[in-house]
């Protein structure tokens, strides 16, 4: 979703007339349009248009960026990502902005995409050669200019490979400010299959007791050497990550993380906080796989993260595609409500 308005000059956010780095709102806008750009190039690519035919380069050039490099995948010639570098560095604006496409429903890309996209499923997304190198372009940026000057930024697909490049960071201590948008959230869609308050709450609670306490049972079979091991990486230690998750609950695809951060909170607030803090680091699927003997102890959710700025678009959308698309973020006229998510 995202690349089915590709003209800046009609659907571009043209009330940013000029950019305050210090506003989140403008914050937001751009690292929506430079998500935005990478899918664009690589209809560009697709359609062969270059040079003044190019529909991509004003999605960055009007924000004073330029396309350092594209990120093409090993695996096919499709451009999956792109790093963007601010013409005149500045103070407060970030020096390298590295943004992830989502997935692109045309003849070139979308076996590829797909791939990728049940690779997220079963969480296997780091196994893939585009997670390589979109990892390989974070390090070199952050060792060239430093980590408060780059940013990531992704949608849908691209969003998860964004959050799993940012968890790699943060689990070696830098955190990158990071902007995700319609992030992946694997589960049943419970915010919006089920109405009632009460029952999503039951539902939830029935589930972060199975988890914790699976997650228990698979620790206590685990040989001291192993639990020391496990031990070395908590979920904790990526708590002082924050990355902006911008959702809409409209979105089957992402709105789960709505419920996610306030079941965490009702947990807390009536005394199961111990049990929570189990469960929100694991995937009962996972758990339940391993617990039945069709694989080993599961590795770390990619979708699972302790702290996030939540964003909640509660502008109505008329349709799916409207709910989960990437345009939707460089509005300046959104109802949005935000809360920080502190995992303790």
């Amino acid at each position: 979703m995202g690349y089915e308005k590709q003209s800046f000059d009609h659907s571009g956010p043209s009330q940013l007339t000029s950019i305050d780095w210090q506003n989140t709102q403008h914050q937001r806008s751009v690292a929506a349009c430079l998500v935005q750009g990478v899918y664009v190039v690589e209809r560009d690519r697709q359609e062969e248009r270059e040079g003044p035919q190019a529909l991509a380069p004003p999605w960055w050039e009007f924000f004073h960026f330029k396309l350092l490099r594209k990120l093409v995948d090993d695996d096919g010639s499709s451009i999956f990502g792109a790093i963007y570098e601010f013409n005149s560095p500045v103070e407060g604006i970030p020096r390298f902005v590295i943004a992830f496409r989502g997935t692109l429903l045309k003849k070139s890309t979308i076996l590829r995409d797909l791939d990728l996209n049940v690779r997220v499923l079963r969480n296997q997304l780091h196994r893939t050669s585009c997670f390589e190198i979109a990892m390989q372009a974070v390090w070199n940026m952050v060792d060239a200019a430093g980590d408060s000057n780059v940013w990531l930024a992704g949608h849908s697909l691209g969003s998860a490979m964004a959050m799993l490049a940012g968890k790699t960071m943060a689990s070696n201590g830098i955190s990158l400010k990071s902007f995700l948008f319609n992030p992946p959230f694997p589960s049943a869609p419970i915010e919006r299959m089920i109405e009632d308050k009460r029952v999503k709450h039951g539902i939830r609670i029935a589930g972060s007791v199975i988890t914790a306490g699976l997650t228990l049972a698979m620790k206590a079979k685990q040989q001291p050497q192993q639990r020391s091991h496990s031990e070395e990486n908590p979920f904790t230690t990526l708590s002082a990550w924050f990355p902006g998750l911008f959702v809409n609950p409209a979105d089957d695809i992402c709105s789960e993380y709505i419920g996610y951060f306030e079941h965490r909170m009702k947990m807390q607030d009536i005394g199961a906080g111990a049990i929570e803090r189990l469960a929100t680091q694991n995937s009962l699927g996972g758990l339940l796989m391993h617990a039945m003997g069709k694989q080993p102890a599961p590795e770390p959710p990619l979708h699972l993260i302790p702290s996030a700025n939540l964003t909640v678009n509660l502008t109505p959308s008329r349709d799916l595609k409207e709910a989960h698309g990437i345009h939707q973020w460089w509005r300046d006229d959104l109802q949005l409500q935000s809360e920080v998510n502190e995992y303790r």
